[in-house]
């Protein structure tokens, strides 16, 4: 695994994006980019009991167009916090740690932070904590195009593909059969304090 890889700003990604930070010793998060629509940058997925649900922090459609990703604004006119609270405490509070680890999401998705990069952010650390993962985190100045090095990740962790990382199974609260690349919330929600050893 490198030492340095660069990856997306995301919002609660899957457990292979804490992986890639845990087998590496510094990170770079991509902020100058233009800004990429139908990606992990905001959204994430979650198990619930109709199945998966992706849920989507709303943007500022008027800054969208070759924006960079740092000036992504949140768009609170819709009621995403609850949506995505609601959601949450539907598909997680059976699972046997979300008394434990949910209060500190919550309050984080309660805030109104003006900008996608900083709620994302805030929500990375949370999660580092949670997994007792002390890495230094770092943002680019300056935009590098893809070059399909190694470990640039900024493209190759979205909805619909996934780097050739596997990771190994564990028991979900609605899953029959498991089901990979949900949000590291529910990762930390079913297995808690093993959750740095599954990674």
């Amino acid at each position: 695994m490198p030492e340095e890889i660069l990856l997306s700003t995301a919002y609660c990604p899957p457990a292979i994006y804490f992986s890639l930070i845990r087998n590496s010793d510094k990170v770079f998060i991509e902020r100058e980019e233009n800004y990429v629509r139908q990606t992990y940058r905001n959204r994430c997925k979650i198990l619930t009991s109709a199945g998966i649900l992706s849920l989507s922090v709303p943007v500022m459609k008027g800054n969208v167009i070759k924006a960079k990703v740092r000036d992504i604004r949140i768009d609170y006119s819709k009621r995403w916090q609850q949506v995505h609270l609601r959601a949450l405490t539907s598909a997680y509070s059976r699972s046997p740690y979300f008394q434990f680890y949910s209060e500190p999401i919550m309050n984080i998705i309660q805030k109104k932070q003006s900008f996608l990069i900083d709620l994302n952010n805030e929500l990375l650390l949370q999660c580092l904590g949670f997994l007792d993962m002390d890495k230094c985190i770092d943002y680019t100045s300056s935009f590098l195009p893809d070059t399909s090095l190694s470990n640039d990740f900024r493209y190759r962790i979205s909805p619909g593909k996934h780097p050739d990382i596997n990771l190994r199974q564990y028991i979900q609260v609605f899953g029959n059969k498991f089901v990979p690349g949900l949000s590291i919330l529910d990762l930390i929600f079913n297995l808690g304090p093993e959750s740095t050893d599954y990674l």
